[in-house]
C-alpha cells in the first residue's frame, strides 16, 4: 500500500497518524499549497493540467495508492486518480453530495462525478450517503450518463419529478446486510476505486468545510471491508478534513459563503485525525 499526503491547504501534515506514518516511511509527502488555492473549490484549466501533470508524473508501483486531499472542496481531483485507473472500474463514492450538477467551471467539487462517468473505463459509479438537498433537485442532475449512476442516500425526504413525487430507500431505515449483499451482487467490475469525502459523516465524527450527513463511520467502514473481500480495489482516496477558508478569487469566496456553513467555535477539529486513522488502519488492514 502506499500512502501519499497531498499537502494542498495544511489539514493534513500535522495530524498524528498521518505524521507517524510520514516520519516512519509509510507515507509519502506532497508539498503542493502553492497549488491549492488555484485547484480549490473549482479550478480553470490551467491548474487542473498543472495537477494532472504532477500526478501523471509520479512513479507507479503495483501497490494500490490511498491519497489525502484535504478539504472536500478538493474532491474534483479524484477524477484524476480515477482516469489514471486504466482498465474496467467501478467507482463507490461516499458523500453527503452526489457531485453530478452542470456547473462552470467544469472542473468543481460538485461536478466531478459527471467527469468520471463520462470515462469509457468507467462502468458504474455508486453513491452512498447524500443527505443533502441536492439529490431533489432534479435540474441539477447530469444527463447523459445517468445509466451508468446508482445513488443511495442515507436519508432523503423524496424528489419530486416530472412524473410526480421519487422517493427512494433511505439506507439509515434499512438492513445493513442486505443493502452490502446488494451492493456486492450488482457491481459491474472486478475492479474498484472508492472515493471518501468525510462529510457523509455526522458531526461528531468528522469537522469538514461543507454540511454533513449521518452515515455511521463504522458502517462506513464495514462496506470498505466487505467490498475488499470480493472485489480488487485498486486505489482510493479521501478528503473531508476542515481548512480555513480564505479564498483570493472573488467568485470563490462568494460562493463558499453562499453555500458553506460557518465553522461553529467549538467544533474539536482532532476528530478528523481521529477518523483518518480509523480508515488509514482500514485501508492498510485490506491491502
Amino acid at each position: 500500500m502506499r500512502t501519499l499526503v497531498l499537502d494542498l491547504d495544511d489539514s493534513l501534515p500535522g495530524q498524528p497518524p498521518l505524521a507517524a506514518r510520514m516520519a516512519a516511511h509509510r507515507a509519502e509527502y506532497h508539498p503542493l499549497r502553492r497549488l491549492g488555492p488555484a485547484l480549490r473549490l473549482w479550478s480553470l484549466a490551467g491548474p487542473f493540467r498543472s495537477f494532472q501533470a504532477y500526478w501523471r508524473g509520479l512513479p507507479r508501483t503495483a501497490a494500490p495508492v490511498l491519497a489525502l486531499l484535504g478539504s472536500g472542496d478538493f474532491h474534483h481531483l479524484s477524477a484524476c486518480f480515477i482516469e489514471s485507473a486504466a482498465g474496467p472500474l467501478s467507482v463507490v463514492h461516499f458523500d453527503n453530495h452526489p457531485d453530478w450538477a452542470w456547473t462552470f467551471p467544469r472542473r468543481h467539487c460538485g461536478s466531478w462525478v459527471n467527469e468520471v462517468l463520462a470515462m469509457p473505463h468507467v462502468q458504474r459509479v455508486v453513491t452512498i450517503g447524500p443527505c443533502s438537498d441536492d439529490i431533489i433537485r432534479p435540474r441539477r442532475r447530469a444527463g447523459p450518463w445517468l445509466h451508468k449512476l446508482e445513488i443511495h442516500p442515507w436519508w432523503n425526504s423524496g424528489a419530486r419529478g416530472s412524473d410526480g413525487v421519487v422517493r427512494a430507500r433511505n439506507l439509515a431505515d434499512c438492513d445493513w446486510h442486505v443493502f452490502l449483499a446488494e451492493l456486492i451482487a450488482s457491481l459491474p467490475t472486478e475492479r474498484l476505486w472508492i472515493t471518501i469525502d468525510k462529510d457523509v459523516l455526522a458531526p461528531d465524527e468528522a469537522v469538514t468545510n461543507w454540511d454533513q450527513g449521518g452515515l455511521p463511520l463504522a458502517r462506513l467502514v464495514e462496506t470498505i471491508r466487505r467490498l475488499a473481500r470480493h472485489f480488487t480495489i485498486v486505489g482510493a482516496d479521501i478528503c473531508g478534513e476542515y481548512a480555513p477558508i480564505n479564498h483570493r478569487n472573488p467568485f470563490k469566496s462568494l460562493e463558499a459563503r453562499l453555500d458553506q456553513p460557518r465553522l461553529p467555535p467549538q467544533a474539536d477539529l482532532a476528530v478528523n485525525a481521529r477518523t483518518n486513522e480509523t480508515l488509514i488502519s482500514t485501508f492498510e488492514e485490506i491491502w
